[in-house]
């Protein structure tokens, strides 16, 4: 993404550069210089707006718009080909083959913007546009995300993209937590920002910061939905609101929470495992283990073995609003 520095840089040289047109023109021609500058300038503010108001078209869009013109021209210059107005008089000629480029023109570029890549090949024969997998589309990430920590090792096992695009607003947001009073959150902004240094140098992620404009009226979720929908990106969080406002706005969410959850083993009855005791259950004789993803697991009559890694068969699962929970007894010798 190009920085909006730069960005409004090149505008200011663009106005700038009309400015000194219409300056020669202004000077040369009509003796008039100022009225020339002004001239210039106000030409160039224009398309500067109209710069602006196309800020949310993509390149994408532009290409499939500027095909669907072309298609259209050559429907209205067969139409006018056809000598259907060949006894109409020279101005009546000129009428219909004004409208009839421009409303098949419309129509082009409509049905082009609104077709997807797939259909293009029903037009072009034999040829079909190669079609960007899920794993290719960006990855929008919110704080939450960074500080969690758990993104880098998840994109380096080649699940999800390694394209990551974070918001200006969000690194804002680090920074603001960085500087924070509290040391509890000026420790976690500090080693967010450290770690996402870090991967900004990891050769296999592609860490982009998003400029945008700075809106702080408009709140840091709502702002996340707006830019995954200009951008065309999948947002990952771990927020459950987040995840909620995004869904409603039929935008891409990803929620590392659920896909820990979907990632944890599936035990049933019967199954044996080695299970480290590591303290006291609820009743005399238990004893509780955890496995790897956290999911406790308690072991009856296994109390005087407490600090030790015992072989146990599962016997039963319970769901609960926490979680699973498993029971198991000590495997037979």
């Amino acid at each position: 993404m190009t920085p909006l520095l730069t960005i409004n840089l090149l505008r200011a040289l663009f106005v700038t550069f009309t400015a000194c047109v219409g300056l020669m023109i202004g000077e040369g021609i009509y003796h008039y210089p100022w009225y020339g500058v002004m001239a210039g300038a106000a030409f160039g503010l224009g398309v500067v707006l109209a710069d602006r108001l196309l800020k949310g078209i993509s390149l994408r869009v532009f290409s499939s718009a500027t095909f669907g013109l072309f298609v259209g021209v050559i429907f209205a210059q067969l139409l006018l080909m056809s000598q259907l107005l060949k006894a109409a008089s020279d101005q009546l000629q000129w009428i219909v083959g004004l409208i009839a480029y421009s409303t098949f023109g419309y129509l082009g570029m409509m049905l082009a913007i609104r077709s997807n890549r797939d259909e293009f090949a029903l037009i072009i024969p034999y040829v079909r546009f190669r079609q960007a997998t899920v794993q290719d589309a960006p990855l929008l990430i919110d704080s939450n995300i960074i500080i969690d920590g758990r993104i880098v090792s998840l994109c380096n096992t080649g699940f999800l993209s390694s394209s990551l695009v974070v918001p200006r607003f969000v690194l804002d947001e680090l920074q603001r937590l960085a500087d924070s009073a509290d040391s509890l959150k000026r420790e976690r902004g500090r080693n967010a920002l450290e770690r996402l240094q870090h991967m900004q140098n990891d050769p296999l992620l592609s860490v982009t910061i998003h400029e945008s404009d700075e809106d702080v009226s408009t709140p840091v979720d709502t702002k996340l939905t707006q830019l995954a929908k200009l951008l065309d990106a999948r947002l990952l969080t771990n927020d459950s609101n987040l995840c909620a406002i995004a869904r409603l706005q039929n935008v891409a969410v990803l929620n590392l929470n659920d896909l820990s959850r979907a990632l944890r083993p599936q035990l049933t009855a019967g199954d044996a495992l080695d299970l480290p005791l590591i303290k006291e259950g609820r009743d005399s004789h238990q004893a509780v283990g955890y496995l790897p993803d956290g999911t406790m697991v308690v072991v009856n009559h296994a109390r005087p073995h407490l600090g030790k890694t015992m072989p146990v068969v599962v016997v039963s699962t319970l769901q609960t609003t926490a979680g699973r929970l498993y029971f198991a007894d000590l495997a037979p010798h």
